[in-house]
């Protein structure tokens, strides 16, 4: 359980031992660790502080694993203050190392909500004409998608994103998480550029024949028995949608077709057990975005660990396990929007998957700083940081809940890393 650090301790920097929780009280960009505040481990680090010419600097005691060194005597040699060579030597490399860092991940970041923005416009209006003109939003889908899945199909590398603040309502919002994963999982399954196509088709326009159910009867917590019966007629009239726009391959509407079907012969239209491979990938994801951020205001959503968690423990038999292990290794034991506690004592927000399914990317809370100017911790590149446990966010005080603001809905995209591409 994450509580907030008590009072500190001011304490000169020739104090500092391996063990002490030392908080710097100095800008985020005038030194070279990761946070302004974190556990000493080493004597190399105690070297970088003192390279700092601070006249002093504060301590924890209940987030320290060892007491500060006692004070010197006056008679003791006076520890001399960093000259600006000294600090150049050895703080002002790392700094720059780390601005350099900073920047490469917000540059990343701030392309996939650019990219998000494009095509959130773009679905909303799709979405909304696939039933009244759907040549015309057809056209427009086939055009979007193919431009996705040439931009991830050429990538060295896909990386996954949780968004920011994004207000509004619509069917864009879960259209564009359930594409997105189903990209992320179609790109580690090797798909061929065609088939991405066809999987980011289907997966934008599955729920297409929900504009034919009435939200009341979609936002129900418990529907009748004949509410039930029209609700899971949206995937045929999405399957009808897709046949009047006529640009739909076979694979795309057996996604919107089957995305409600499981392998274990439970699922609709058809209790079928058999599913296309392309419907077998958003289908799963399908699920776990309904868990995370249900249609039902009513409907408690889970954290992402733990709808990762209930699908595993609860429904695996309903869906291909090749797919469903593959989403719980992409998405990792902490997957994006969760709040979690570090071992050095400190709290963030998991961001993006990490190389390591233990090993996230980490937004750090800073309560001195703006959101965008903290930094993101990688774990896989930080070995003696590692995550303790994650928090649900209702144990938070208010004020720190609200930095943090993890979304009831959560919003993701992607970016791409390849040198050739400049923005995208």
């Amino acid at each position: 359980m994450w509580s907030r650090p008590e009072n500190p301790v001011k304490i000169q920097p020739s104090q500092l031992k391996p063990g002490v929780f030392v908080w710097l009280d100095v800008g985020w960009q005038d030194h070279p660790f990761f946070t302004n505040k974190f556990r000493i481990t080493s004597q190399a680090e105690i070297n970088q502080i003192i390279a700092l010419g601070l006249p002093h600097v504060y301590y924890y005691p209940n987030k320290s694993t060892s007491a500060p060194a006692p004070v010197p005597m006056p008679e003791s040699a006076p520890v001399p203050v960093a000259t600006t060579p000294a600090l150049e030597a050895v703080a002002a490399p790392k700094i720059s190392e780390k601005k350099a860092l900073l920047q490469k991940q917000k540059d990343a970041a701030a392309r996939a909500d650019r990219g998000w923005e494009r095509a959130s416009n773009q679905v909303r209006e799709v979405l909304l004409d696939l039933g009244r003109q759907p040549k015309k939003a057809g056209a427009a889908l086939s055009s979007l998608t193919q431009e996705t899945a040439k931009m991830i199909s050429g990538s060295d590398e896909v990386l996954l994103h949780l968004l920011g603040d994004k207000n509004g309502s619509g069917p864009q919002f879960h259209a564009l998480n359930v594409m997105t994963l189903s990209m992320v999982l179609g790109k580690a399954m090797n798909l061929s550029e065609s088939d991405l196509g066809d999987l980011a088709m289907g997966a934008l326009a599955h729920d297409a024949g929900l504009g034919k159910v009435p939200l009341p009867i979609i936002q129900a917590k418990n529907r009748q028995r004949h509410e039930e019966a029209f609700y899971r007629e949206h995937c045929q009239y999405g399957v009808e949608f897709a046949k009047a726009a006529g640009v739909f391959s076979q694979q795309a509407i057996n996604i919107i077709q089957d995305h409600h079907e499981f392998v274990d012969g439970s699922g609709y239209p058809a209790q079928k057990t058999a599913i296309a491979p392309l419907a077998s990938i958003v289908a799963v994801v399908n699920r776990y975005d309904e868990l995370c951020s249900p249609d039902s205001p009513a409907q408690r959503s889970l954290m992402p660990a733990e709808a990762l968690a209930h699908i595993y423990a609860k429904e695996n038999g309903k869906f291909d396990k090749r797919i469903l292990n593959l989403l719980i290794r992409i998405l990792g034991v902490y997957p994006p929007g969760t709040i979690v506690a570090l071992s050095d004592g400190l709290l963030g927000l998991v961001v993006s998957p990490g190389k390591a399914s233990l090993r996230p990317k980490v937004l750090i809370y800073e309560q001195d700083l703006p959101k965008d100017e903290a930094a993101v911790a990688d774990l896989s590149d930080i070995p003696d940081l590692k995550i303790d446990e994650s928090i649900r966010p209702e144990t938070l005080p208010p004020d720190v809940l609200k930095w943090l603001n993890p979304r009831q809905r959560l919003s993701y995209f992607f970016s791409v890393e390849q040198t050739s591409l400049a923005d995208n």
